[in-house]
């Protein structure tokens, strides 16, 4: 038997972790990537999708633990693929992360910071998880409730969860048994039904927001259940219906109405008090995006007298907060509700020196005529859009921040940015924003030179 083939097993030594969170091996100049794996580990391993210099493997023995591996705090980590690294001890995970930061600025890059931070690690590993969102199913007549399986769409049924916040602990197993009489969504029929159960905290207030997911109409005494959990739990301040009826893996659709409270929940981040509704984009770590917060306002040092331009700046989470060092805060965003929430929040803060506006970024810049101080980027995993970036080196603002959650994406758009010699990489700092995960936040501080 070829040993470099589908279904050969090797033993392999562990060596690093890759982006998407799985072990790397070699093994005579080729490469196997295997989930479930630590730095330091010797494993037996079955290869899978093999090609001529690389193969996924999937773990069939722990032939030596690495000191790195550690009992997870879950009992179902080893099936449930909502968490890639409860088995590796947490300063392991920072290493790797804060490796991985590096690698993706040298490679994709090009480029040498002049200044590589220390990773910033969360207060607290597991229980900080602001928000969670379960898709629900209906096993042997049960309503079962979890994240899928790894690779599967079969729900490993949680009755508690470690990574969330343990104030939504409770909520969890008692409305999983409230909604054994309505009817459940079929995936494989579209069959309509209830189809996933959200969960929210603000971490600062303690007050909680329950939201389900439902395809189809209302079903009948709906109502009165949400009004009876309202009752129950002293900290549900609202209990809402989001209707997606699409096929597809959207969670949430365009429409949301309240069952019994209101629509949103309120949450205090660096010192500005924020609405936070059912879909409304937030930061699912509060002390983490509130260190990040605090790490923008060190590096910017806002004297009171600058204009800031806060591009893909969703309901102004970052923004509101430096808004009270500045002159003047402009924020775009594509998303209308976002925009709508972001105005409503600076009034309700006092803040008068802000204004939104509703556009996408890549075709909003190229047309933006007025001189900025700072441009603060946040862009999703995607990146920023090409136009962007040229808009970007047409206008040369003195300093730019890109805040990311996507490595690759950070450091293709740095380079961009870089290569001509308009600007010059200052800091980079990671920043921990979702422990037990291969994710990792940056902030990168780009001056114009």
């Amino acid at each position: 038997m070829t040993v470099w083939q589908q279904g050969a097993v090797l033993d392999l030594k562990i060596d690093t972790l890759n982006h998407t969170g799985d072990g790397v091996a070699r093994w005579q100049g080729r490469v196997v990537f295997v989930p479930d794996a630590v730095p330091g580990d010797r494993l037996r391993v079955r290869l899978q999708h093999v090609k001529p210099q690389y193969a996924n493997g999937v773990l069939l023995e722990v032939l030596e633990r690495s000191p790195q591996r550690v009992r997870p705090a879950c009992i179902v980590a080893d099936k449930c693929g909502g968490c890639q690294w409860q088995c590796i001890d947490y300063h392991a995970q920072l290493a790797a992360k804060e490796q991985l930061v590096k690698e993706a600025i040298a490679r994709i890059g090009q480029l040498q910071p002049q200044a590589f931070l220390p990773i910033l690690a969360a207060p607290s590993p597991l229980g900080y998880r602001n928000k969670v969102t379960y898709p629900l199913a209906r096993r042997h007549g049960q309503v079962v409730a979890g994240y899928y399986q790894k690779g599967s769409h079969r729900i490993v049924n949680l009755n508690q969860c470690p990574v969330q916040d343990p104030r939504l602990n409770p909520l969890l197993a008692t409305l999983k048994a409230d909604l054994q009489p309505w009817p459940v969504y079929d995936e494989s029929t579209g069959s309509p039904g209830l189809r996933h159960l959200g969960l929210r905290i603000g971490q600062r207030t303690g007050e909680q927001l329950i939201t389900l997911v439902l395809a189809g109409d209302l079903p009948p005494h709906l109502e009165g259940q949400a009004q009876r959990w309202y009752d129950q739990f002293a900290a549900v301040v609202g209990v809402c219906v989001n209707i997606n009826s699409q096929r597809g893996n959207r969670i949430f659709g365009s429409q949301t109405r309240v069952l019994a409270g209101q629509l949103y929940l309120r949450e205090v981040l660096a010192g500005i008090e924020f609405h936070v509704g059912a879909t409304t984009f937030f930061q699912v770590n509060t002390a983490q995006a509130e260190q990040l917060i605090q790490t923008l306002e060190a590096w910017l040092a806002l004297s009171g007298t600058e204009h800031l331009l806060d591009l893909y700046c969703g309901i102004g989470t970052l923004s509101l907060p430096l808004a009270r060092s500045a002159a003047r805060v402009t924020g775009v965003e594509c998303h209308p509700d976002s925009v709508t929430q972001a105005i409503a929040t600076a009034r309700h803060n006092g803040l008068t020196n802000t204004e939104f506006i509703c556009a996408v970024a890549e075709e909003w810049l190229p047309h933006w005529c007025n001189a900025v101080d700072v441009l603060l980027l946040d862009p999703p995993r995607k990146g920023c859009d090409r136009a962007v970036l040229d808009a970007i080196l047409g206008q040369r603002p003195p300093r730019i921040v890109y805040v990311s959650c996507h490595p690759a994406t950070l450091a293709r758009d740095l380079g961009y940015l870089c290569q001509a010699g308009a600007y010059q990489l200052a800091k980079v700092q990671p920043l921990d924003m979702f422990p037990q995960t291969a994710h990792v936040e940056t902030i990168a501080l780009l001056t114009a030179t």
